[in-house]
């Protein structure tokens, strides 16, 4: 509020120059004394320079250590997530589960039942008897075939055939295993139609996807479940100031809705690989648990880094404007063109940046750069 009050007191000022020379000397005058705004470039006269109390100078090149401010979310390890779903399918019988339930490690979520689960069963009991049949058959024929009473081709016949039985047990005691069925301990007395679908960690669940009936299929995912006991901040860093982020640099994290309530944290993990706007993963781990922080809360985190060399200005030097940052450069004397930079360390009121064509010798608005924002854009407007 307080910086539009005060470009609207310059622009006032700025205005009230230009009618003042109007007034009281010839028409040639008169538009040496007005500012001339093209796109994003602006002139104004020396006097109105003055009034405005924008003042030129060259930017330094200097090392400044401050802070980096990064943004991200609370996240959790992925061994702390996970994702439920039935691996053969079938038919929702029963589940009371709701979003934000704690769960405890092999606790039932659902009931799921199915005729391929009773088949399943029914073909691991059969090529079960099947094996001993065959073991038996082996054994006879090795014995005939030890004195000679039977071919070798008649024993292999029986060996391959019971090696076969061995595998089908093996291959469909897996099966069993993944919809929850123990192989060794399933009886013709035992077999069930309905398998259960088990939380295989303690946390909380997230998502809830079933409905009673519905016919959940191998790939549909039923529940989300997240353990919370061990979790970290990840923050997204750019491209320019990975660099100064190195493993073990203390963090200071907080909310969006309580900034004076800080989190301590250490950075524990930088990925060096670049997402699609060119910033990479920063992961950090708090140093105490804090119950009240949720995985996917969006926080703030501040590093405190030492600067390399750069092109160092005051504050007051660069502007913002939907979301990117600004300069004013010095084409020539009394014009301006609104240049983009990319915003560096800030510390002590003094702003490092980056831009194209911008050195340490590129005559810079050094201070009230805003009002020639301002002056910009309020042109625009009227046209």
């Amino acid at each position: 509020m307080k910086s539009i009050i005060y470009s609207s007191v310059v622009l006032f000022m700025m205005t009230s120059c230009g009618n003042k020379k109007a007034t009281n000397t010839p028409a040639e005058n008169t538009t040496k004394e007005v500012a001339v705004v093209d796109e994003q470039i602006v002139s104004l006269t020396e006097q109105q320079r003055k009034n405005a109390g924008v003042e030129v100078g060259l930017p330094s090149f200097e090392n400044i250590d401050g802070v980096i401010t990064l943004q991200g979310a609370i996240d959790v390890a992925p061994q702390n997530t996970a994702n439920l779903s039935c691996p053969l399918g079938g038919y929702i019988k029963s589940t009371n589960m709701l979003p934000g339930k704690a769960v405890i490690k092999g606790e039932v979520l659902a009931v799921i039942e199915d005729i391929q689960f009773v088949q399943l069963q029914q073909d691991y009991l059969t090529a079960k008897t099947n094996y001993g049949v065959a073991e038996l058959e082996y054994n006879r024929q090795r014995v005939l075939n030890e004195s000679k009473a039977t071919s070798d081709k008649v024993y292999e016949q029986a060996k391959a055939e019971m090696d076969r039985q061995r595998i089908l047990i093996s291959a469909l005691a897996e099966k069993l295993k993944m919809i929850g069925i123990n192989a060794a301990n399933l009886t013709p007395a035992s077999v069930r139609k309905e398998v259960t679908v088990v939380s295989p960690l303690n946390g909380y669940i997230t998502q809830v996807n079933v409905t009673i009936g519905k016919y959940a299929s191998p790939t549909d995912i039923l529940f989300t479940i997240v353990d919370p006991s061990d979790k970290h901040l990840a923050l997204k860093v750019f491209e320019k100031d990975l660099d100064k982020i190195t493993v073990g640099l203390p963090v200071s994290a907080y909310t969006n809705a309580n900034p004076t309530e800080r989190y301590k944290a250490k950075i524990i993990l930088v990925n060096r690989t670049f997402d699609e706007n060119r910033m990479a993963e920063v992961h950090c781990h708090f140093e105490q648990n804090v119950p009240g922080l949720a995985p996917g809360m969006f926080m703030n985190g501040e590093v405190a880094v030492q600067g390399m060399k750069g092109i160092i200005v005051p504050e007051d030097a660069m502007v913002r404007w939907e979301n990117k940052y600004y300069v004013f450069v010095e084409t020539k004397p009394e014009t301006y063109k609104m240049t983009e930079v990319k915003p560096g360390i800030q510390h002590d009121k003094k702003q490092q940046i980056e831009g194209q064509g911008i050195t340490a010798d590129t005559k810079v608005v050094l201070k009230n750069a805003f009002a020639l924002l301002m002056k910009i854009k309020n042109t625009e407007s009227e046209e």
